[in-house]
């Protein structure tokens, strides 16, 4: 099981998104596939009945929620999409196909084009305003999965992508840093030293994080968050000690780091309740859940238990 889970926040349109990512995001040239395994509904929210929709595009699992307006997305967490021709010989023809498709309704951040990194690449904003990195790889460089989550340390958090990704290395276990490279003199308004990109792994999984010091009008907000399943109390307890940095973010097991960036530290076997339990059971973990900031595992069981 993915131990590490982006989750997407939309006002109503969860379910329709889902469906539509999975459409764009069809079987991958190594055959992974893209579906929508589960919809469930909470009902008697704050933001009223939430559709939670889990789904997986070329094998990279991905929850999103219908939950309102109170966050929208911006470019801040992103999703990188490798194409690599070593591993799909269609690679640059579904690259263009993906591009056109997530560019409807939407708009380029950066075009697809060609740039010093890479032969063919673009930056893409959704209809929704989440965004994509479409890149087109090296054969012969190491290979990564098909998407990576990447963040953009900007505005007051610019200049910190190198100490964020340590501190995460240092808080996830089987972790660490793939690739790093840096600003060099001359690119300002970005120092010199700053991360220009570095890849890396926390529980297995691999990540991307960057600086920006050009002027941007958006930081990490709530957006788009990372879910972490965890196998018991013990585990719940450690990330959330490690990582929440503003009390006042505490709520339903999401918290914030020193970073901005938002975490959901939930119980592994809480996806069992919500997608196998009866609605009665449902009902009662989503009343339960609704009164925690960390989430407590046998409160959570004796509420879908009925206890």
């Amino acid at each position: 099981m993915q131990k590490i889970v982006p989750h997407l926040w939309f006002n109503k349109e969860a379910v329709e998104a889902a469906r539509m990512y999975t459409s764009i995001f069809s079987t991958a040239g190594n055959g992974a596939a893209s579906k929508v395994t589960n919809v469930t509904t909470l009902h008697n929210t704050p933001s009223g009945d939430c559709d939670v929709v889990s789904f997986d595009l070329w094998g990279h699992s991905f929850m999103a929620i219908s939950a309102g307006p109170l966050f929208k997305p911006n470019p801040s967490i992103s999703f990188m999409i490798n194409f690599d021709p070593s591993q799909d010989t269609e690679a640059r023809t579904r690259m263009d196909v993906v591009w056109e498709k997530l560019m409807e309704g939407g708009k380029a951040l950066m075009p697809l084009d060609t740039y010093p990194f890479s032969e063919r690449y673009g930056w893409v904003q959704d209809k929704y305003g989440f965004s994509w990195q479409l890149i087109f790889t090296k054969p012969e460089g190491q290979e990564r999965p098909l998407i990576i989550p990447s963040f953009l340390f900007t505005g007051e958090v610019c200049g910190k992508a190198e100490e964020a990704t340590d501190f995460y290395l240092s808080v996830f276990k089987e972790s660490r840093r793939g690739a790093i490279a840096r600003y060099p003199a001359g690119m300002e308004p970005d120092k010199e030293g700053s991360v220009m990109f570095t890849d890396f792994k926390l529980r297995g999984q691999w990540f991307a994080a960057m600086d920006s010091a050009r002027e941007h009008v958006f930081q990490f907000n709530e957006a788009v968050s990372l879910m972490v399943n965890c196998d018991d109390q013990s585990e719940i307890d450690y990330y959330w000690e490690k990582l929440s940095a503003v009390p006042e973010s505490e709520q339903c097991g999401w918290l914030k780091d020193k970073y901005g960036v938002s975490w959901q530290i939930v119980p592994q076997e809480m996806g069992e309740m919500m997608s196998k339990g009866t609605p009665e059971q449902i009902d009662r973990v989503t009343q339960a859940l609704l009164l925690m900031k960390k989430f407590d595992i046998a409160q959570l069981k004796k509420a879908y238990e009925g206890r």
